[in-house]
C-alpha cells in the first residue's frame, strides 16, 4: 500500500517579512514528508550566506531547500525565471512522492508565482545590446536620468542602482513605446495550482528588535569576511548580488571613512525599511491570510485542514 501523501494540487505559500520568524514556522511544523522552494531573490547566490540568512546544513538535512546557491553574484534572477524553476521543482517533489511548500520575502517572485507572468514583450537582444554599450559607457544613474525623462512613473519606482529593471525599463520603452507598467498582471490566481497563502507578521516594535538582533549575530558570525570573500572573488558593486542589503552597505565604506559600526547600523536601518516595504507590497496581494508569527499553532492548523493532513505541533 503507497502511504504517501497525496494532496493533488494543493500548494501552501508561506509569506511574511525579513526576520518575521518563516524559517522558525517550517523547521516546527513540516517533517520528513516536506520539501520547501525558496521564494528569496538572494539566497539564490552562492558565496552569500551569512547575510542572506540562509538555513545552516544540519537543517537542510532535516528539510531540504531548493532554489539556494543556484548562482553567481553576477547574474540577474528574474521572477520569470524562479516562477519556470519553482514549477519544474513543484512537479518534481511531487512525482517523488513528497509534498512541496513555498516560502519566501520576495514579494515579486511571489506575486508572479501567485498570478502569472505579466504579458510585457520579449526580450530584444539588439535593444538590449545597445543600451548595454550606454551603460557601459555613461553608467547606470544616467540611464536611469535617462528613463526618467522618458518614463517618469517607471523612473519613480524603479531603484536608480538597480541595473536590471532599468534596462528592462528603457528597452520595453523602445521596443514597444509603452511604459514597462503599463502591461496588466493577471487578475486572478492561477488555475494549475490550488494555494494557501499564509501571512506571518508580528507587532512592528518586535520585528524590528528580531531584524536588529539578527543583523548582531551576522556580523558575529563572520559577514564582515564573507564579504571580504567576495570582494576579493571580483565581484563589486555592478553585480546584482552585491547590490542587497547586509553587503552594498560595505561598499559604502569605499568611498569614506565608515566603520565597521556605522555599517552594521546601515544594514539595520535598510532591513527595517526593506519589511515595511515587504508587508506593504504583500498585504496588498489579497490571498494572503495573515497570521501572528507568535502564535504559530493558528497557522499550522490552518496548512494541516488544507492538506489533510496531521503535522507536528509548533514548539
Amino acid at each position: 500500500m503507497d502511504s504517501r501523501p497525496d494532496t493533488g494540487s494543493r500548494l501552501p505559500v508561506i509569506v511574511g517579512p525579513t526576520a518575521v520568524g518563516k524559517s522558525d514556522f517550517l523547521f516546527s511544523i513540516l517533517d520528513e514528508r516536506f520539501e520547501v522552494i525558496s521564494a528569496d531573490s538572494m539566497q539564490v547566490y552562492r558565496g552569500m550566506d551569512i547575510g542572506t540568512a540562509k538555513p545552516s546544513r544540519a537543517d537542510l538535512s532535516r528539510l531540504p531547500h531548493h532554489l539556494l546557491d543556484i548562482v553567481e553574484p553576477s547574474r540577474q534572477f528574474s521572477a520569470g525565471e524562479f516562477v519556470r524553476r519553482a514549477d519544474g521543482l513543484v512537479a518534481d517533489i511531487r512525482a517523488r512522492g513528497k509534498v512541496p511548500v513555498v516560502s519566501g520575502g520576495t514579494g515579486f517572485y511571489l506575486r508572479t508565482f501567485l498570478y502569472g507572468v505579466p504579458e510585457s514583450p520579449p526580450s530584444d537582444p539588439g535593444v538590449r545590446r545597445r543600451l548595454q554599450d550606454l551603460e557601459r559607457e555613461k553608467g547606470t544613474p544616467w540611464l536611469h536620468e535617462l528613463l526618467a525623462a522618458r518614463d517618469p512613473e517607471a523612473a519613480r519606482r524603479v531603484p536608480a542602482n538597480d541595473r536590471h529593471r532599468v534596462l528592462r525599463a528603457l528597452e520595453v520603452l523602445e521596443t514597444t513605446g509603452r511604459s514597462v507598467y503599463s502591461f496588466a498582471w493577471p487578475s486572478f490566481p492561477r488555475k494549475d495550482h490550488e494555494f494557501l497563502v499564509i501571512g506571518l507578521d508580528r507587532p512592528r516594535g518586535d520585528l524590528y528588535r528580531r531584524i536588529e538582533a539578527r543583523v548582531d549575530g551576522m556580523f558575529q558570525e563572520g559577514l564582515v569576511d564573507e564579504v571580504k570573500r567576495l570582494l576579493e572573488a571580483g565581484f563589486g558593486p555592478r553585480d546584482p548580488g552585491m547590490r542587497g542589503i547586509g553587503y552594498r552597505e560595505f561598499l559604502s565604506m569605499r568611498k569614506g571613512c565608515l566603520g565597521f559600526g556605522q555599517v552594521r547600523e546601515m544594514v539595520k536601518a535598510d532591513s527595517r525599511r526593506y519589511a515595511k516595504r515587504q508587508l506593504t507590497f504583500l498585504r496588498a496581494i489579497p490571498e494572503v491570510r495573515w497570521f501572528d508569527a507568535r502564535e504559530p499553532a493558528a497557522a499550522r492548523d490552518a496548512i494541516a485542514a488544507f492538506l489533510g493532513m496531521g503535522l507536528p505541533v509548533p514548539s
